[in-house]
């Protein structure tokens, strides 16, 4: 096995495995990183240079923010080519903040990533370069100096689950997606197929939409047991800026549009659905709660129901705990102390929203937390206003956590509350006779509970037609903690559609 390169600066190196002690004060622990020839492309490669340092016995974690968590250093890089070595130190982008100076002496795992892939914004996405984890000994007050050789990359073409007689997965080609993004862009898809789909060829399905919760990928359909009245779809979790939503968004483009006019109609189509509105369900915890949920009210016609289990925010009221409309600042609450973000089932905060977005900015291109991927850079991406950088526009500061309230007014479209109740003379009759089915538990970890508590406040004042729709806020439950089964969904669903 190639494993990184080290060298080791200091009078004993010989002696010392991975650590040098120079005989005078050390400057602080440092990160060279070197790209090997075959590494680089036919013309270097511009990206984000992450280090992350792991635990002993496994590899680092390049998107752990919760306690306890071990450093990650970023820098951007600019045409990055053999000749070139590029250092990480205590002065570049880190989380957790001082994480090197507090770093105990003692066995860790250490591996760059150079992330380069434009379309899949993960630090193990295809094409991305790194080195593998090598175990060592650091010790920061000794001046330890470790060079790493970004020698292998990850596959071009993504290793995917091997197909069976029921579980598909596509790569279907998106002329409008192509359209905004300038280049080819593909809608990556999981399809589970009943499992007498070959032996009853005239026999035709209903369609359920699956999403997952945040990030999770389009092969995360070999998990999904067959159903015998549904083909089931998981849409890819993983886009240019996170996690794409599968909505229309200013930054990510016609997700929503491709979704419905593209992809679905390609899948009823190839896999005998039925392809009518009665037919089509959507279903999904967290992010895919949201997404389950915004679906069913972007396209009332087009899905006859939703069940959508502790979802993502839904009012920006309740931003988890921020409210983007009357707060000036994302990091600390009107009593002036730090906001949290998770918390344990008993009520302990487990990480704040600073704190999350630390890691978020050493994860981004020029150290922008709104580039990052993650969860609220996704939310960012989809939610808000494209720049004249043609980037999305941060809605706080990702240093001092001011809100921009200029950017706050394109994000209502996406209030999923403010949508329902503006538009209800409009939607009321199309989401009629149970549509809506939401569930969270009120002790939810990321506070979602809070946004789904305002949001059955206004629906249950909603009139002409009366919102009929089902809002559930169990007690003592965390986050996907409870809610309906499988089963009961499922078979919801088929009583919905007339199916046997």
């Amino acid at each position: 096995m190639v494993r990184c390169v080290l060298v080791l600066a200091g009078t004993l190196a010989a002696s010392l495995v991975g650590i040098s002690q120079p005989a005078t004060k050390p400057a602080g622990m440092k990160f060279q990183v070197k790209i090997a020839a075959n590494q680089v492309g036919k013309a270097p490669e511009s990206g984000r240079l992450l280090v992350g340092i792991g635990p002993a016995d496994s590899e680092p974690d390049f998107t752990n923010y919760r306690p306890p968590v071990l450093p990650i250093l970023g820098i951007d890089v600019d045409g990055f080519s053999d000749d070139k070595s590029i250092t990480l130190d205590g002065s570049s982008d880190m989380f957790p903040v001082g994480g090197l100076e507090k770093l105990p002496a003692g066995d860790y795992t250490v591996q760059a990533i150079f992330a380069t892939n434009r379309d899949i914004n993960l630090p193990h996405a295809p094409g991305n370069r790194y080195c593998t984890a090598v175990k060592l000994k650091l010790d920061p007050t000794a001046g330890t100096t470790v060079t790493l050789t970004l020698d292998k990359s990850f596959a071009l073409q993504e290793t995917e689950p091997k197909e069976t007689a029921t579980h598909k997965y596509l790569r279907i080609p998106s002329k409008l997606l192509s359209d905004f993004h300038g280049r080819p862009m593909v809608y990556r898809v999981g399809v589970v197929l009943p499992q007498a789909f070959e032996k009853e060829p005239e026999k035709r399905y209903g369609l359920v939409v699956d999403i997952g919760g945040f990030g999770t990928r389009y092969t995360h359909a070999s998990e999904i047991q067959p159903d015998s009245r549904f083909v089931q779809i998981v849409p890819d979790g993983a886009g240019p800026y996170g996690d794409p939503y599968h909505v229309d968004s200013a930054n990510n483009g016609p997700y929503g549009a491709a979704f419905t006019t593209e992809v679905i109609p390609h899948i009823e189509k190839t896999y005998r659905c039925l392809g009518t509105g009665k037919s089509r369900f959507t279903t999904g915890a967290s992010t895919g709660g949201w997404v389950s949920l915004a679906l069913q009210i972007f396209y009332p016609d087009f899905f006859n129901g939703c069940w959508s289990q502790c979802p993502d925010s839904v009012t920006f009221e309740r931003y988890e705990l921020v409210n983007l409309y009357a707060d000036t600042n994302a990091y600390v609450n009107r009593f002036g102390v730090e906001r949290p973000a998770t918390r344990t089932l008993d009520g302990d905060t487990v990480s704040t929203v600073r704190h999350e977005c630390q890691l978020e900015t050493v994860l981004g291109r020029g150290g922008k937390w709104q580039l990052s991927g993650r969860d609220w850079a996704s939310w960012n991406a989809t939610y808000g206003p494209k720049g004249k950088d043609g980037l999305p526009v941060p809605v706080w500061d990702g240093k001092t956590g001011t809100i921009d309230k200029t950017a706050v007014e394109h994000w209502k479209k996406y209030d999923l509350k403010l949508v329902l109740t503006n538009n209800w003379k409009e939607l009321g009759p199309k989401l009629s006779g149970g549509k809506i089915n939401v569930w969270v538990g009120d002790s939810d970890d990321y506070f979602l509970n809070a946004a789904v508590r305002l949001f059955k406040d206004a629906t249950d004042k909603l009139n002409n037609p009366k919102f009929d729709g089902t809002i559930l806020i169990e007690a003592r439950k965390g986050h996907d903690s409870g809610g309906w089964t499988r089963k009961q969904i499922l078979d919801a669903m088929a009583e919905r559609a007339g199916l046997k």
